[in-house]
């Protein structure tokens, strides 16, 4: 199965909090950003191997990544290290809500991802 194949199975299927998320950001509904979904990124190691790593949101102007964990994470934090770790070495920001916090309190949600696409554009434009 390919990547983006899986994506688009990923986007067909997303959670409530995935899309409560993609309603709000969704047609450049946040701070004029545009977003997508379930975004396929690769990277190629030092061997040649090539890695894929599947983003829950990404905005490419900013170039970056916002991912939405569930109790699955809870499993998997090694791999979610990891996985953070090699995003932020190919120049992503990476900000992480829980299922939660979207579905229960989107105000601070927003109030927080304001804050980082701010300090972004700063960077940014640096």
């Amino acid at each position: 199965m390919s990547f983006t194949f899986l994506a688009r199975k990923l986007r067909k299927s997303q959670t409530i909090a995935e899309s409560v998320f993609w309603n709000h950001v969704r047609n450049r509904s946040f701070m004029n950003l545009k977003f997508t979904r379930q975004f396929v990124i690769e990277q190629s190691n030092i061997m040649g191997r090539k890695e894929f790593y599947i983003a829950d949101f990404h905005c490419h102007a900013l170039k970056m990544i916002v991912e939405i964990d569930g109790p699955i994470h809870l499993m998997q934090k090694d791999y979610d290290e990891l996985r953070q770790q090699h995003l932020v070495e190919m120049g992503f920001i990476v900000i992480r809500f829980k299922n939660e916090e979207i579905i229960e309190n989107w105000v601070d949600v927003e109030e927080r991802l304001r804050s980082d696409v701010l300090k972004r554009l700063e960077v940014i434009r640096k």
